[in-house]
């Protein structure tokens, strides 16, 4: 729903989520389709993340690299980006998490959620060198937008880089 509602006009969303729904969440009852269609609706229209969901924005992006290691092979990068935000000033990275509990510090997000960005973010960075790199983690359950800083995602990418693969 996050990935295709944002495409349509607000005026025919409503009923795209439970269409899409009524064909793909059968085992469902009617009021958890609703549930969850009102739930994707006000995540898309919450105005703190309207960026997100600008036009322009896309979604699913395939994304495949390299990124240089010293004296090394270069390590191989490949994943889908679940939104990516290009303009003329920068560019930002964001993927969704759905966890129940999500953290309310970035110091207790999952190591592997930040690593996945930094490595994003490193490819991304080659692509666009001229412009600044932003990721981030939404939050489906709650909603909230936890913005990984620069410095943060740069020590996840150098830890990357340098860790020995043959351990």
């Amino acid at each position: 729903l996050l990935q295709s509602l944002p495409d349509i006009a607000a005026s025919g969303r409503r009923d795209a989520a439970l269409a899409y729904l009524a064909r793909n969440a059968d085992g469902w009852i009617e009021d958890e389709r609703k549930r969850l269609a009102e739930s994707a609706l006000a995540l898309i229209a919450d105005a703190r993340f309207a960026p997100v969901f600008a036009p322009g924005s896309r979604a699913e992006v395939s994304i495949v690299g390299r990124l240089e290691r010293s004296n090394r092979r270069p390590a191989p990068v490949s994943g889908q980006i679940d939104r990516l935000v290009v303009t003329d000033h920068e560019v930002l990275i964001v993927d969704f998490k759905t966890n129940h509990a999500p953290p309310t510090q970035i110091s207790d997000a999952p190591r592997g959620y930040i690593r996945q960005l930094a490595l994003y973010r490193g490819v991304l960075g080659k692509l666009y060198p001229q412009r600044p790199v932003r990721a981030a983690l939404l939050w489906t359950e709650t909603p909230e937008f936890m913005e990984i800083s620069a410095p943060a995602l740069d020590a996840e990418l150098a830890a990357i880089l340098q860790r020995d693969d043959r351990a």
